[in-house]
C-alpha cells in the first residue's frame, strides 16, 4: 500500500485486533441460567422440546436432566440497558470506552451500523445453575469498502462463553457494516 493509500481511520481500528473490548475484561452474566428465563423462552417461540422444561422428560435423555435451548447463549450475558442516552450513544446499550472501534468510525463519519452476519458455536448445552461470562475480542476490519448503501468497513468481533469454572461454553462471530449512508453508490462523497 502506498503512502497515497493509507488509512489511518483503518490503521486506528486495526490497532484493536485480538484485544477485548472491554476495559474490565469479560462481562458476567446479570443471572444464572434458569428455568423462568428457558420458559419465557420456549413460550416466545412455541418451542415445546421436554428436555428445556420437563425435569422427568430430560432425566430419560442423554442429558439427565433440563438443559437450556442453545439459541439463548447470548441472551445469559446481556446486561440490563441503560435507557438514558442511548440515542446519543447510537443505540448502544450502556456507555462505550471513547476509544473502542465502534466509537472510532462513528466519530471517522460512519455512523450507520448494519448487521450483516452472526455465526453460533455451541460447545456445550447450558444447565440451569450455569453462570456464564463473555469476552468480546475484535478479529477482524475490512479496508473501506464501497457498497450500494454507503461507504465503510466490515468489522468482525468473537463473543467467547465461559462458566463458572472458565470453560468455553459457546462462541458467537459477529459481523457489522459500519458505514457512511451519504457515500452510497450514486450518492455524496
Amino acid at each position: 500500500m502506498s503512502e497515497s493509500d493509507a488509512d489511518p481511520v483503518r490503521e486506528k481500528v486495526l490497532a484493536w485486533v485480538g484485544r477485548s473490548l472491554s476495559r474490565s475484561g469479560p462481562s458476567p452474566a446479570p443471572d444464572e441460567v434458569n428455568v423462568p428465563m428457558i420458559r419465557h423462552w420456549v413460550d416466545a417461540l412455541d418451542d415445546h422440546n421436554p428436555i428445556y422444561l420437563d425435569p422427568e422428560a430430560a432425566a430419560q435423555t442423554r442429558f439427565g436432566g433440563l438443559v437450556a435451548p442453545p439459541a439463548m447463549l447470548q441472551s445469559w450475558t446481556m446486561g440490563r440497558p441503560k435507557l438514558e442516552g442511548i440515542a446519543e450513544r447510537g443505540g448502544a446499550p450502556d456507555e462505550m470506552d471513547p476509544d473502542n472501534p465502534i466509537r472510532i468510525l462513528d466519530e471517522a463519519g460512519y455512523p450507520a451500523t448494519l448487521a450483516t452476519n452472526s455465526e453460533l458455536e455451541f460447545v456445550r448445552y447450558l444447565r440451569p445453575g450455569d453462570r456464564l461470562s463473555s469476552d468480546v475480542i475484535l478479529e477482524s476490519v475490512s479496508e473501506r469498502k464501497q457498497t450500494g448503501i454507503g461507504q465503510g468497513y466490515f468489522v468482525t468481533w468473537v463473543t467467547t462463553y465461559t462458566d463458572q469454572e472458565g470453560e468455553v461454553v459457546g462462541r458467537q462471530l459477529f459481523r457489522i457494516l459500519k458505514f457512511n449512508p451519504g457515500a452510497g453508490l450514486g450518492g455524496g462523497q
